[in-house]
């Protein structure tokens, strides 16, 4: 059962994490998140946590591409 809550929670990101793939401040992904931008749970705690796997999927797809010239 302990070998389930790890892996249910390493499947959700912090804030500051989030913050830092994305490369913006907590604020921001705190403001995006209100604003429904990004998908996220609250815990007990009232502390919310973002799905890991969305959050580098919209990571990956914000990244820009080197255009050739």
């Amino acid at each position: 059962m302990v070998n389930d809550r790890v892996t249910a929670e390493a499947a959700y990101l912090r804030t500051s994490e989030v913050a830092d793939l994305l490369h913006v401040s907590p604020k921001t992904v705190s403001r995006w998140a209100k604003e429904g931008k990004l998908p996220f749970l609250k815990t007990l705690g009232g502390h919310r946590r973002y799905p890991e796997q969305e959050i580098r999927q919209l990571a990956n797809d914000l990244r820009e591409t080197p255009i050739e010239a």
